[in-house]
């Protein structure tokens, strides 16, 4: 297939236009008119990837690699030293970011990873009503999205609404109405002025609440008849225990 015919069917899964505007989703390395061997699904691109891709393949991946603005290319700095890479193998990728986060991502880690029922969403928020005690929220939320630690932000016993932004989305504060924020890269301003607000927030970090993006893209392409191959990238954060 050409990039071209994938672009398009991924416009279809999730319209880029969708996009916020400050977001970089759409085509970030490659040409239309480029045949591509391989599709390869993943949240981020590192370096073994690019080695272990064939010549012609094409990346689609949730975290754009070209994001802010690029006045050179320091081939020893990243992203510069994998789009280096990635030329001279004929490597393409697009990105899906947030319009994936508005179309799929959120209400699927809320639905079908955490088991909420979504009784609205707005955007990037899902939320749902209820009643869970505060250590059994965070048991589901360690077991689901295998965290073994937790930053909790204004504890409270009972929760009756909760809601989620997958990724880094402490910003959206304003527009959360519940008693509970689960969301990731939660700054310590984040969590004064929660805390000042009386919601409480659970860190669930980055990494963890978007990693699934690659297997719910991998089953819409297979609906489509179109096979692509997972490839797990790399949590750059690493837990260590120090001893006493």
């Amino acid at each position: 297939m050409k990039l071209q015919e994938i672009y398009d069917v991924l416009n279809k899964i999730s319209p880029f236009e969708l996009q916020e505007k400050w977001d970089n989703s759409g085509l970030i390395v490659g040409e239309m008119d480029r045949e591509v061997t391989d599709i390869v699904l993943s949240l981020d691109i590192d370096a073994d990837m690019t080695e272990e891709a064939v010549e012609g393949t094409l990346f689609v991946v949730h975290h754009p690699l070209i994001f802010s603005e690029l006045t050179s290319l320091d081939f020893a700095k990243y992203p510069s030293n994998l789009l280096e890479k990635m030329i001279l193998k004929k490597q393409s990728c697009i990105a899906l970011h947030t319009n994936f986060d508005k179309t799929h991502l959120n209400r699927y880690v809320f639905e079908k990873v955490l088991g909420l029922e979504t009784v609205k969403q707005e955007a990037f928020v899902c939320m749902a009503k209820g009643a869970w005690k505060y250590k059994e929220l965070l048991q589901l939320l360690k077991e689901k999205l295998g965290l073994s630690t937790l930053k909790v932000i204004g504890k409270k016993e009972v929760v009756n609404s909760i809601a989620l932004t997958t990724g880094s989305g402490a910003s959206l504060i304003d527009e959360v109405e519940a008693d509970c924020f689960l969301t990731g890269d939660i700054k310590y301003h984040d969590a004064m002025k929660a805390l000042s607000e009386d919601l409480m927030m659970v860190d669930i970090g980055h990494y963890e609440s978007e990693c699934f993006f690659a297997e719910i893209l991998a089953e819409e392409l297979k609906i489509l008849g179109i096979l692509a191959i997972i490839m797990k990238s790399k949590n750059p954060f690493m837990m260590e225990t120090v001893p006493q």
